[in-house]
């Protein structure tokens, strides 16, 4: 059973790390974004929400590009700079993403901000982000 269990680990290695990386990276965000609703912004103002969103995305971005490059995708682009600029740029997408998600959830449909954010745009945010970094940023290319 452990070489079974082993195998299955090893196979599914990288979705393995993606989803323990994202699950902190998540944490870390919605920390920042929470933090920053609940201390000094208002979440039910729509400029103070999106400066709550833009605060949890810089964190994110800037805390766990690394991992990502490291331990998630094992890159080995000796481009760090323009492949961090990639990850960076696919996360803006996905934080538009967010920023309209979270704005039409709360602010037209009147859902909770804490639902809207675990429930509607993490999940769409996280499969987004896991297949642009695949495809697109860190993708095995040919030597």
């Amino acid at each position: 059973m452990y070489q079974k269990i082993k195998e299955l680990i090893t196979k599914y290695r990288e979705i393995i790390t993606y989803i323990i990386v994202g699950g902190l990276n998540t944490i870390v965000s919605w920390m920042a974004y929470f933090l920053c609703v609940y201390t000094f912004l208002d979440a039910a103002d729509s400029f103070e929400h999106f400066i709550a969103n833009t605060i949890s995305w810089i964190v994110g971005v800037t805390c766990f590009y690394p991992l990502n490059r490291k331990w998630v995708f094992r890159s080995t682009n000796p481009h760090v700079l323009k492949e961090f600029a990639g990850f960076a740029g696919s996360r803006l997408f996905t934080w538009i993403l967010d920023v309209v998600v979270m704005w039409v959830t709360v602010n037209v449909m009147n859902v909770p901000e804490w639902i809207a954010k675990v429930f509607i745009s993490a999940v769409l945010v996280t499969i987004i982000n896991y297949v642009l970094s695949k495809v697109v940023i860190f993708r095995k290319r040919d030597e």
